[in-house]
């Protein structure tokens, strides 16, 4: 899933941490999850971990010695808007049985 388009314009890496994190929004991601599903590299994501958590795009919660970060609720996009930006492969991948 993508992030909701009107959190599209911000920086390349900031985005693409976010639709790592819209594809988990209840259960969030670790640090370490999300640097394996965002490909930035470590400097870059703690760099745009701070922008979003500034602009309250992310929620960080702290739970005993694990941190979860999680997309916040007005950047996950609804079902109908998450099917307005797919791609015709994307589609065509969901109608045909492969």
């Amino acid at each position: 899933m993508r992030v909701r388009r009107e959190y599209r314009d911000r920086d390349a890496t900031e985005v693409e941490v976010l639709d790592a994190l819209v594809d988990r929004p209840e259960d969030g991601m670790t640090v370490f999850e999300l640097r394996s599903h965002a490909d930035v590299s470590i400097h870059d994501m703690e760099g745009a971990l701070e922008s979003l958590k500034e602009d309250e795009l992310i929620d960080v919660d702290h739970k005993g010695d694990r941190t979860v970060i999680k997309p916040a609720d007005h950047v996950v996009p609804d079902v109908e808007e998450a099917g307005e930006d797919r791609s015709f492969y994307e589609e065509l991948r969901e109608r045909l049985p492969f």
